[in-house]
């Protein structure tokens, strides 16, 4: 068992290890601190008040200390790598409780512990609070298992101390049973009162045998300090944590419900005035609401205000000429124009170089054909009908700033015309656009 023991106690840094790849895995939890360090001094005694016999009827207290550190897996439970030395005494200079009194060659015994490494686990105890994210104190039980190795010497008749078999280094499995209590005194630091018994798997460690397992125990009082950024694990409390995730979704539905509702309002709101742009009820390609002169007789040759031209004017075709400044105001108006996600509203952020452009068709009485395009996100009639949309607000809004309808062509494409790869997040953003072309 022993030799079994020497080759696991190897192995017990690497599961702290493990459990830190597996914790790694918990978002909230790799935002909270896990590895810890600790130091402590106390109160060796060669005793347990566990039961069992004890082989020595005045036990002695000595000054033990020791060192551990600790890996928090859950709020609940973490694994904690100890070592503890010091010395254990005891005679029999008086008889026990009982009145028997010892006899025998050996009358006293102090033993020197080493060594004394185990790995431990730690469960937490502690009240949870559905409105406390963290708390301040806790308790904490442990238990686990490791070796000790440990020097004997006895005395004879009251006589001086010897060597014990030979002053060599006794190595016996130990198996550590503790409770203990923190405090948290700053946001890294813990103190930490703890009593842990831990029983021998031998009847060696004061020098005599009398038939049954040797025990010591270890109370200690230290410091624990917290290694790494954000706040404890150990301290941490889920279940508040959860309550305050739901209440900040709540909170979150709330405020995009609103945005919906008022998004809705001003969508019915634009499709009103949009509609209002597209009626012409005389046909003479003039919208309702811009035209002077409504009931024009069909055939009739009409100004852009909807009226009759007096005198016949001879059509006359114009050179146009495009300049590398009208070009800009419309590359500017492509590169700035943007809508609500699979919607045709466009963002008030456009507005701006839209009225560039319905200025510079105003001025030179410039023709435009706009052109909408999609990605291939949903169904090829769904993207169709969202483009040809899209074109049409686009030209809505340039006439109602005062551009001739007669004279702005809008059509969707749908998918069928990509200029990238739909592949790609980037490819499908290029893909999504509206075309100017200035003729």
């Amino acid at each position: 068992m022993k030799q079994n023991l020497m080759r696991c106690l190897p192995l017990a840094f690497s599961a702290l290890l493990l459990g830190s790849a597996v914790q790694a895995q918990d978002k909230t939890a790799s935002q909270l601190s896990t590895w810890s360090i600790g130091v402590n001094a106390g109160v060796l005694s060669p005793i347990s008040p566990l039961g069992g016999k004890n082989d020595f009827s005045n036990w002695k207290s000595d000054l033990g200390y020791g060192l551990y550190i600790k890996k928090q897996l859950t709020p609940y439970f973490s694994l904690r790598l100890d070592g503890v030395r010091g010395k254990l005494k005891g005679d029999n200079s008086e008889p026990f409780d009982s009145g028997v009194a010892i006899t025998g060659p050996i009358s006293g015994f102090e033993t020197s512990l080493e060594y004394s490494g185990s790995l431990n686990a730690v469960v937490n105890l502690f009240n949870i609070s559905m409105f406390n994210n963290n708390s301040a104190v806790q308790l904490y039980a442990s238990g686990g298992a490791g070796l000790a190795g440990y020097k004997v010497k006895t005395s004879t008749n009251g006589g001086g101390l010897a060597d014990y078999a030979g002053g060599k280094t006794i190595s016996e499995l130990i198996i550590p049973v503790g409770l203990g209590a923190k405090f948290k005194v700053a946001e890294k630091v813990n103190l930490d009162l703890g009593w842990t018994v831990n029983f021998v798997d031998g009847d060696n460690l004061d020098g005599t045998y009398r038939g049954s397992n040797d025990k010591y125990n270890y109370a200690y009082a230290g410091l624990e300090f917290s290694l790494g950024q954000g706040k404890q694990l150990a301290w941490h409390n889920p279940v508040a944590l959860t309550y305050d995730e739901a209440l900040k979704a709540k909170q979150t539905a709330d405020a995009l419900k609103g945005d919906l509702d008022a998004q809705k309002a001003e969508n019915a709101r634009l499709k009103a005035e949009v509609g209002a742009l597209s009626t012409d009820s005389d046909g003479d390609g003039v919208s309702d609401k811009f035209d002077k002169c409504p009931g024009t007789p069909a055939g009739i040759v009409v100004d852009g205000s909807g009226c009759p031209l007096k005198v016949p004017v001879p059509v006359v075709q114009e050179k146009v000429i495009i300049t590398e400044a009208d070009r800009k105001v419309v590359a500017d108006a492509i590169k700035n124009l943007e809508f609500d996600l699979g919607k045709s509203t466009i963002r008030a952020k456009s507005h701006a170089t839209l009225d560039r452009v319905a200025a510079l068709l105003v001025e030179k009485n410039f023709s435009l054909k706009l052109a909408g395009h999609t990605d291939n996100t949903g169904s090829a009639a769904l993207n169709k009908r969202l483009s040809k949309d899209r074109a049409e607000a686009v030209k809505g809004y340039l006439v109602a700033k005062g551009a001739n309808p007669s004279r702005i062509e809008a059509t969707g494409y749908g998918l069928e015309q990509p200029i990238a790869s739909n592949k790609t997040a980037a490819g499908r953003q290029k893909n999504r656009r509206v075309e100017f072309t200035l003729f």
